[in-house]
């Protein structure tokens, strides 16, 4: 396969078009997709409110439009004219309103808008525009969010100067750019504060439940180079208090309905990185942490990579029972995400309340009702409701509860895709250590069939049962799709989790190998056709495996690590990351860092291989891939690179519809040439 690589001859549409005779999945199908993205109770929990991201195919934009929607009918109605981004509705506590921020005017502001309908009125007409939020306090009067400093930032176009020592950020640019402040104003549209002016990124406020005091977290601290965050609380009068300060990282947190201690996720320091969060209690005057999960050996507030914009999902939300005893948190199990219920008080113990074989996530609480967004391989994103007096299933089991589906969003292009099959794997890893993945299988075709290894990256990341738009491109287009929760994924203990430090491309790679071989053994996957891809930490196995050997046809990594060494100093998270991945810094152990650099081995590549990159990707910079793409070319081995101009890290799940367009196409017609 060290032949110049020739042009694909055929688009990745036409070549689709040509394979079946009833509809497949298109790239661009991807835009006809409504996406959930937020959505709470009303009060008195008979109305619930949501927003749905779409995608303007005209204008090539994303809108999103906030509906609201009786539990007890199913009725629902637009609140927004979807014209623009209207996100995050929040109820206030009357019920009477709903304030939510809006890109109608440029940039987001808060408006505020009464249930019954009428007209947005705005609240803040901030030049810089608001980060997150509105949270209304407890009484209704006030609304509380984040917003980047008044001033302008400086024109990085002419010459500056940085201090910090983490000075730009995945997404966010130069971090003096992207601090934020916490505010507060009437919810009339009175009077604005800022309650804090200290150059920290300071967001997710949360009242107290005397509203006396913001809670939030604090990152991007000029003196390091760790973006984990801290906890602090503030008073009206701008008085801040450490809560949780130096101890770890924060991931969400809550006040208990008393307001006398907080709840939050996290990990402490010392841990190995790795290590899955726990759910933990402290006195909200400060003190140890408490864990409630000690023994679990699951993931609190655990995700799975999906590749649909659904950013809010990243951080998971707490809360707390109507009688203060109970948090409610969803926990990553291996390939799936329930929800539990894990006690406050007492002896530390959990059940789960809402059992599922798919990914559920909390969205709120009211009145003993949960809500929460639902995600499977055959279904984007859909809205459910379930009551807490008794745990609940998302089967037909008659001996639970049975939620109630509140949305059936996409219900038509859903009926039109061909739909695969899942089968899962379960096997023994070269140390014995059993691994689960799974193989999705195209509705058309006999097995042996052409696979795609698509890799997830992280590598503190999981597969499992949720939606990926790409599974279903390439299955339409003929191929099934393995995917492996190898070593180091998440949902599998901290032995699990934690093995490869100082070891990358040892277990992982084995496990990745060992998978490819099981699926071949049972007669699913064809060895003479396999294809590999994947993001970042996906990418740079993806690197690694056209390194280690040939059996692959085509490869397609996309942002990944491939230099170590080079990493540590361009990444905006390298002087953290790469010494706890690998043991040490690159002058301690450079041959570690040789070792586990997929650029080492890259003079071996003959695979087909093309390079898709963020230019505006600043946690595994262009550099990463460009200099991979040098040494594949000096070596005559087939090689082509994607540029995404303005893309960031995940701009292919996160970025604009042109962005994700570009991927889809390029790594199919990639496919459909080489495999």
């Amino acid at each position: 396969m060290s032949k110049e690589m020739k042009t694909p001859s055929i688009s990745p549409i036409s070549a689709l078009s040509q394979k079946f005779d009833r509809p497949a999945v298109h790239p661009s199908d991807l835009f006809d997709l409504a996406i959930l993205q937020d959505a709470q109770l009303s009060p008195d929990g008979t109305t619930v409110a949501y927003s749905l991201l779409t995608v303007d195919t005209a204008t090539d934009e994303e809108h999103s439009t906030i509906y609201v929607q009786r539990l007890s009918t199913g009725e629902r109605r637009a609140l927004t004219n979807g014209h623009a981004q209207d996100s995050a509705p929040r109820w206030s506590p009357d019920g009477k309103t709903i304030a939510f921020r809006s890109t109608r005017n440029g940039k987001a502001q808060i408006f505020v808008i009464a249930v019954d309908g009428g007209e947005a009125t705005a609240i803040t007409t901030l030049p810089q525009g608001v980060a997150d939020g509105p949270i209304w306090s407890p009484d209704g009067a006030r609304l509380a969010f984040s917003a980047p400093p008044q001033q302008e930032p400086p024109d990085t176009k002419l010459p500056y100067r940085l201090t910090r020592h983490l000075y730009r950020f995945d997404k966010a640019g130069y971090i003096d750019n992207v601090v934020a402040d916490l505010y507060v104003m009437n919810a009339d549209g009175g009077e604005l504060r800022a309650l804090t002016s200290d150059q920290l990124h300071n967001s997710t406020p949360v009242w107290s439940p005397d509203g006396s005091e913001l809670l939030y977290t604090v990152t991007f601290f000029p003196d390091s180079h760790r973006v984990g965050a801290a906890l602090r609380a503030v008073n009206m009068d701008g008085v801040v208090r450490d809560v949780i300060w130096e101890w770890g990282t924060v991931t969400s947190a809550i006040w208990s309905r008393d307001g006398q201690q907080i709840i939050f996720v996290g990990t402490p320091a010392g841990c190995p990185i790795g290590t899955q969060d726990q759910l933990w209690i402290v006195d909200a005057a400060g003190g140890e942490p408490r864990c409630r999960t000690t023994g679990l050996a699951y993931k609190v507030g655990g995700a799975l990579q999906m590749d649909m914009p659904t950013r809010f999902l990243r951080t998971p939300r707490l809360f707390v029972s109507n009688d203060g005893n109970d948090a409610y948190v969803q926990i990553q199990v291996g390939g799936r995400v329930p929800i539990y219920r894990v006690a406050l008080t007492g002896t530390p113990e959990w059940s789960v309340v809402v059992d599922c074989e798919g990914a559920a996530f909390p969205l709120d609480v009211q009145q003993n009702s949960l809500i929460y967004l639902y995600s499977t391989w055959f279904d984007p994103t859909q809205l459910y409701q379930v009551s807490l007096s008794a745990p609940s299933s998302t089967s037909t089991s008659e001996t639970t509860e049975k939620p109630q589906q509140l949305t059936d969003l996409n219900a038509a292009l859903r009926s039109e895709w061909d739909e695969p099959t899942v089968e899962r794997l379960l096997f023994p890893g070269s140390d014995g250590t059993m691994v689960e993945g799974w193989i999705m299988l195209p509705a058309a075709g006999q097995a042996p069939y052409p696979t795609i290894l698509y890799i997830h990256g992280g590598p503190h990341s999981a597969f499992g049962n949720i939606f990926s738009f790409d599974f279903r491109l390439l299955t339409s287009a003929g191929y099934a799709v393995l995917f492996i929760n190898q070593r180091a994924s998440t949902g599998y203990g901290d032995t699990f989790a934690t093995q490869i430090k100082g070891d990358w491309g040892n277990l992982d790679y084995r496990d990745l190998m060992a998978g490819v071989d099981h699926a071949v053994a049972l007669g699913l996957a064809d060895a003479d056709r396999l294809g590999c891809c994947g993001l970042s930490g996906g990418g740079n196995l993806s690197c690694w495996i056209v390194g280690q050997t040939d059996r692959f046809k085509a490869a397609v990594p996309e942002n990944p690590v491939t230099n170590w060494q080079s990493f540590y100093g361009v990444s905006d998270i390298g002087p953290w990351f790469a010494v706890e991945q690998l043991g040490g810094h690159p002058h301690e152990i450079p041959e570690i860092y040789m070792r586990c650099s997929p650029i080492t081995y890259a003079h071996r590549c003959k695979t087909p291989t093309l390079l898709i990159q963020g230019e505006s990707d600043w946690r595994c910079p262009a550099e990463q891939s460009e200099q991979f793409y040098a040494v594949l070319k000096v070596n005559g081995c087939p090689v082509e690179m994607v540029r995404l101009p303005g893309s960031a890290h995940a701009g292919s799940i996160e970025g604009s519809p042109a962005i994700r367009r570009a991927h889809n196409e390029a790594l199919l017609a990639w496919m459909l040439h080489y495999v």
